[in-house]
């Protein structure tokens, strides 16, 4: 099974100083997600918890909301010409009487880890109606000095970003800025999706008092992701795209971005960001 780093010779330039040595990089690798044996999509992903990736991802997707919706989930042996497994092929069964979505090719997704929704057939394809609906008088009611913590006890659960550099982060955290789960993932994306897929097999969805925490940028598709899991308030250290920021206002999610030390902009659901001034009053 594929290792989460690998090693690598390099030659390392520090000043005048040259020297040959070995790096240590994160692990990329193809993993085929495939529903009652139907091939469905295909992602670059950092090797490891592949099936909360699988079942996270179709989450995202609508086809699952609750853990008894699986039947099971496994490695496809004889996933090359010589029969071998190579760990990069997850199979998804649907418990009996789970609807199974029409696998066409407008749902045919690849999925490279700096895009997630590359191949889409059109923006209507990936406006999946929600089962898991964030309710918008609902959820935490958060501080700024609350959500000033986050990016830092992200940071301090990235442990294989210590040695690479190179992954994604994403967490979980409860009302009180409590650290409830962390995910590394050479995609952004990838990494919410074991979030959610852990979510899933544990019997914690919808995710309505919690919050969804990115090491990036926040994307449509990210925001997407926290509405269907019913994630009411989604923070990332960097932008928001204009996307994002209406897909979070049409569902009532609180999208905060540029989350930097006591620096913050809210850009949807201000509800539930709990002032200085407000406590005045």
């Amino acid at each position: 099974m594929g290792r989460v780093t690998e090693r690598r010779r390099v030659l390392r330039i520090r000043g005048a100083a040259a020297a040959h040595r070995a790096d240590t990089l994160v692990a990329e690798e193809p993993l085929e997600i495939r529903l009652n044996g139907r091939a469905l999509a295909i992602t670059m992903r950092t090797p490891g918890d592949d099936f909360a990736l699988a079942t996270g991802f179709l989450v995202s997707e609508g086809v699952l909301a609750a853990a008894e919706e699986v039947a099971n989930v496994v490695y496809c042996a004889g996933a090359t010409a010589d029969g071998a497994n190579t760990y990069n092929v997850v199979d998804v069964r649907l418990a009996p009487g789970v609807p199974v979505p029409d696998i066409t090719l407008e749902r045919n997704v690849y999925t490279t880890s700096s895009c997630g929704l590359c191949g889409k057939a059109s923006l209507d394809a990936v406006r999946t109606a929600t089962r898991l609906p964030v309710d918008p008088a609902g959820g935490p009611r958060l501080t700024p000095a609350l959500l000033a913590q986050l990016p830092g006890r992200l940071r301090d659960a990235q442990a294989v970003f210590d040695r690479t550099g190179g992954l994604h982060a994403a967490a979980l955290f409860d009302a009180g800025g409590g650290l409830l789960d962390a995910a590394e993932d050479v995609g952004r994306h990838n990494a919410v999706d074991k979030l959610v897929g852990r979510a899933l097999r544990e019997g914690r969805l919808p995710l309505a008092d919690r919050i969804l925490m990115v090491s990036g940028r926040a994307s449509f598709e990210l925001a997407q992701k926290a509405v269907m899991a019913g994630v009411p308030v989604l923070a990332a250290v960097s932008a928001p795209s204009s996307l994002a920021v209406d897909l979070a206002r049409e569902n009532g999610l609180t999208l905060v971005g540029f989350l930097r030390g006591d620096s913050m902009n809210v850009y949807a659901g201000e509800g539930r960001i709990a002032l200085a001034s407000d406590r005045a009053h």
